[in-house]
């Protein structure tokens, strides 16, 4: 397990939660390289793993390849990975809270997988970049694009969506839903979702519609890379971006992973999951803070902070 549970003690009102792709930038993972040395150990391994200098990638671009999902998938990964030893390293034993529920969007849930034990960081860092292979595939095969949509409700979407032919991909949170499909199509949706009260829609910057059945093509590599792998029993549990119920066991986060590749990321059901079951406190690991901004909308109560490289590490104020 990425964390160190005899550094720690379990702090139950509070999670970890990773983020997803799209919070890539040039120059991610530099500080924590050049000042951390277990976090530089962390992305070392990574390009090990996967036998490429991703991080020459991450940290001089450019930007078109670090873009690019086979690229950007394992890189987020890794930075979020680093920021957990880094916050270790510096923080010292017992200044880092042990959470006791963790959740990721997206390709954030596989980041969960290391620190949870469920797979070691070589094995899920070649996970990643499989599954990173095979949704740029399916993106080639069936193109598409997805757009976050604001100020429309849930069911107002699903009815736009049946009628173009589109899908919901995220519910992020009451007044955040992302959908996506096929190009013409989501021209026709966003023209509806406008027409209909929409107060914005913001095109995403990614490669294709994820978290829809434009995603089948990818479903039968991803059922065989994680077949070929041992996963263990998660030693803390994740909450589920199909349900929103956490996951204990590795045979029911296989049946995750395999689903979560077409299906929509219910993200508000998730926080408010967690939320339920008494946490109170989030902390986002890794590029970004977009997740932070979700929670915030989805409960006002909960704090949140979010750490993403040795500056927000050092001014890391206790949860």
């Amino acid at each position: 397990m990425l964390l160190r549970p005899e550094n720690s003690a379990v702090n139950t009102s509070l999670a970890y939660l990773f983020p997803g792709q799209g919070s890539q930038a040039v120059g991610i993972g530099l500080q924590l390289y050049q000042q951390s040395p277990s976090a530089k150990a962390v992305l070392q391994e990574v390009d090990e793993a996967l036998k490429t200098p991703l991080t020459k990638i991450m940290f001089e671009g450019p930007e078109e390849e670090l873009k690019n999902t086979i690229n950007a998938q394992p890189a987020i990964l890794a930075v979020s990975l680093a920021c957990v030893r880094a916050m270790e390293e510096t923080l010292g034993p017992g200044g880092v809270s042990h959470p006791c529920l963790l959740a990721g969007h997206s390709l954030g849930e596989y980041t969960a997988l290391a620190v949870s034990g469920v797979l070691n960081i070589s094995d899920t860092a070649r996970l990643v970049r499989e599954r990173g292979r095979l949704m740029q595939e399916a993106c080639e095969k069936k193109p598409g694009i997805m757009a976050a949509v604001l100020g429309l409700d849930e069911i107002t979407l699903e009815e736009i969506c049946r009628q173009t032919n589109t899908y919901i991909s995220n519910i992020n949170s009451d007044d955040q839903i992302v959908i996506s499909g096929e190009r013409v199509a989501m021209v026709r949706a966003l023209d509806m979702a406008t027409a209909r009260g929409a107060k914005r829609v913001i095109p995403l910057q990614v490669s294709g519609a994820f978290h829809s059945s434009l995603m089948e093509p990818a479903r039968e590599g991803l059922v065989e890379a994680i077949s070929s792998l041992e996963f263990q029993d998660p030693q803390i549990p994740i909450v589920a971006n199909c349900t929103g119920q956490p996951l204990t066991t590795a045979r029911s986060i296989k049946e995750e992973l395999i689903s979560q590749i077409c299906s929509c990321v219910q993200w508000k059901r998730s926080i408010k999951y967690m939320v339920s079951s008494g946490v109170s406190s989030f902390l986002e690991v890794g590029p970004g803070k977009v997740l932070s901004g979700l929670v915030k909308r989805i409960n006002q109560d909960a704090r949140v902070a979010s750490v993403s490289d040795m500056t927000s590490i050092l001014s890391l104020s206790s949860l």
